[in-house]
């Protein structure tokens, strides 16, 4: 990676950053419908470079990496215009007849650093958000999905002047030297661990970040749940894109007396889905491959020390690490203390736990990081604000998996170890501009309103109640 290429293109942004906070509402547009053409354009060479990275099949990209980004790039441009405004505010006593109001200016140089996972839809729409804001904005993908991450740069080079955006190649040595520039804010998608050395770089050059992270989201059931609505939502966010997602439901609570039911739906699911036999379900075209041979060797040891430790494969097992093949998997037996159950699985293995009380749910789940999302299955309202009110999650859906990822009216983001900051429409807009307060002085009422200064012992009556209204002090 040429840093120094990286400090050019740095310094040919930092020139432009202030025409291009100046651009319009309607320049803004152009630019993100000229995006949406561009990803359009290329879009079978990203289902060639996903099925050569992933094993992804066309309809899988479609759903999960480009119409996410055109239904984003649609619903900003019909609003952006009204984002842009200034928004008055009520006034102070102290400021009456004065005009406030809150302008919405872009941070400036932005930086987005995208996972592999999803590389395409990671990778393009907090960009949308950088853009409608009025960024300049440098980019890396990740180069563990090189197909893809090549398609993409191309696609940014030929939409987009350097010195507005730039796109880089070349994984952790490009991500590297790309932070060492002082960017205004830096935008991270990745694992929690690398999320601290990025929230530890860019407080050297006092940058704000947001940072979408993961965790080990759970889904719960109640006995009030419907079993085989569970398993049909459960089995489709689990093993999208073979588990590889961040959202995806990381392991299983269930009632002790609804185990096994709820075991033979979800496997029954799995075969619905993806083949009756195992021979089926490893040849069908809608289930993914994992993305590497690292990625594939950490599958396996977790299958491995699950049942080594006791746990059962009631469901798949299978493994292939010619083709990065691991069968979607139902493991039963699984205890909290498990190797599997230490960490983020991502990847097709579900684990299953039993449970006499909520109460042991409810504590495991306290006393983990807070997951990135949290899936809650039952009709007893009790159970589901329980759910709501005792643990705290990214996101939560009640009885389905995933569906708050696609409402770009709600922000996406994670708390605490699952990360910080949100985006997805107007909250991308946000998260990508500085909210500047503004007040505007003038006006007849004005000029007599001001804020008590000294002589203190002279201020106006008036001023003297507020005060003590407001403190129970007032001038000696």
């Amino acid at each position: 990676m040429d840093s120094s290429h990286i400090q050019e293109v740095f310094e040919a942004q930092r020139k432009n950053r202030w025409h291009i906070a100046q651009s319009t509402a309607e320049q803004r547009i152009e630019k993100l419908q000229k995006l949406r053409a561009a990803l359009i354009s290329r879009r079978h060479e990203i289902v060639a470079a996903m099925r050569q990275d992933f094993g992804k099949c066309q309809a899988e990209v479609a759903l999960s990496e480009i119409a996410p980004i055109t239904e984003e790039i649609a619903f900003v441009c019909a609003r952006l215009k009204r984002w842009m405004k200034p928004k008055r505010v009520a006034a102070h006593l102290f400021t009456l007849g004065s005009r406030s109001e809150v302008r919405y200016e872009p941070k400036g140089q932005v930086l987005i650093l995208a996972p592999w996972n999803y590389p395409v839809h990671l990778f393009l729409l907090p960009l949308v958000g950088a853009i409608a804001a009025g960024n300049v904005v440098m980019m890396s993908a990740s180069d563990r999905t090189p197909h893809t991450e090549a398609v993409l740069t191309k696609l940014i080079s030929e939409t987009f002047s350097a010195n507005e955006v730039a796109a880089f190649m070349g994984g952790v040595p490009a991500a590297e030297a790309l932070m060492e520039c002082p960017f205004d804010h830096v935008f991270f998608t990745g694992s929690p661990g690398v999320g601290k050395k990025i929230m530890a770089k860019a407080a050297q050059h006092l940058a704000t970040v947001t940072l979408e992270l993961g965790g080990k989201s759970p889904a719960v059931l109640h006995e009030t749940c419907d079993i085989p609505q569970a398993a049909h939502a459960i089995a489709f966010g689990k093993f999208l894109n073979a588990g590889q997602t961040c959202i995806c439901p990381n392991h299983v609570w269930v009632p002790r007396d609804l185990a096994a039911p709820f075991v033979s739906a979800i496997s029954q699911r799995i075969r619905d889905f993806y083949g009756e036999t195992p021979e089926q379900r490893r040849a069908s075209p809608d289930f993914a491959r994992v993305v590497d041979a690292r990625g594939w060797q950490r599958m396996k040891h977790l299958l491995d020390a699950s049942l080594a430790e006791g746990a059962q494969a009631v469901m798949g097992g299978e493994t292939d690490e010619a083709t990065r093949y691991v069968a979607p998997t139902v493991l039963s037996g699984v205890t909290p203390s498990m190797t599997i159950m230490q960490e983020e699985i991502f990847g097709p293995l579900l684990p299953v736990l039993v449970y006499d009380s909520l109460d042991e749910v409810l504590a495991f789940i306290q006393c983990g990081g807070k997951p990135l999302a949290l899936y809650a299955f039952g009709h007893q309202e009790a159970f589901i604000q329980r759910m709501l009110n005792e643990t705290s999650a990214g996101g939560t859906v009640i009885n389905n998996t995933l569906l708050h990822i696609v409402n770009s009216h709600l922000p996406f983001g994670g708390a605490g170890q699952s990360g910080q900051g949100s985006y997805h429409g107007h909250h991308s807009f946000r998260t990508f501009s500085h909210e500047r307060a503004v007040v505007h002085q003038g006006g007849l009422i004005a000029s007599l309103v001001s804020l008590p200064h000294p002589p203190y012992s002279k201020m106006k009556a008036m001023e003297k109640i507020v005060l003590k209204q407001k403190t129970g002090l007032g001038p000696d």
